[in-house]
């Protein structure tokens, strides 16, 4: 089997008694279900357990699974609901995002690569201390590119709430992006 089928009909052979199958569904959605786990529970650990609990999870509910959403929202909610039932029961505070996400465009001279990763650095830092809630919804909208839809499904929320949080949380990182800001300025003055 090769990576060229789609979700579903992964889904379909593994329904259909393949269950080896599913490894591709989890080698193409780990990273981000880790990811996600990891923006919940700051741990390394606990987020690579919670994200293999989701992954068991989805598995054993698979034949639940409707399509009236994509693969990735579904399996994103599962995610999400593991990590958040970790923390509860862990008392385990949120920190910390996965810049594995990021992707420096090809052709970048040395100059602008250094550029790209300070960057990157400073909104790592500035989303490491947002709140638990805001972080979410900053990386589901921006560095998953989910609809409001689609974070309401992963989260819960309802869509106008979705609206208001990631408003308040893009003002919120820029708030933090210029704190950081005037102190590296401070420091280098």
């Amino acid at each position: 089997m090769n990576e060229t089928f789609s979700d579903q009909e992964i889904i379909d052979k593994v329904l259909q008694g393949d269950t080896l199958s599913y490894r591709l569904l989890v080698d193409k959605y780990q990273n981000f279900v880790y990811t996600l786990s990891h923006k919940i529970l700051i741990d390394e650990s606990e987020a690579e357990e919670a994200a293999q609990d989701a992954f068991i999870k989805s598995y054993q509910a698979l034949k639940s699974f409707t399509g009236k959403s994509k693969f990735s929202t579904w399996l994103y909610r599962i995610a999400f609901n593991t990590a958040i039932s970790y923390k509860r029961k862990h008392r385990i505070e949120v920190s910390g995002f996965d810049g594995s996400a990021y992707k420096i465009a090809s052709g970048l001279n040395a100059s602008e690569e250094l550029n790209q990763e300070e960057r990157k650095r400073f909104i790592n830092n500035a989303i490491d201390r947002l709140s638990p809630a805001d972080a979410v919804v900053i990386t589901l909208f921006y560095k998953k590119e989910l609809t409001l839809e689609e974070i309401s499904e992963v989260t819960g929320m309802k869509t106008s709430a979705i609206k208001v949080k990631l408003f308040r949380a893009r003002k919120r990182l820029a708030d933090e992006l210029r704190r950081q800001l005037a102190t590296e300025t401070e420091s280098l003055l």
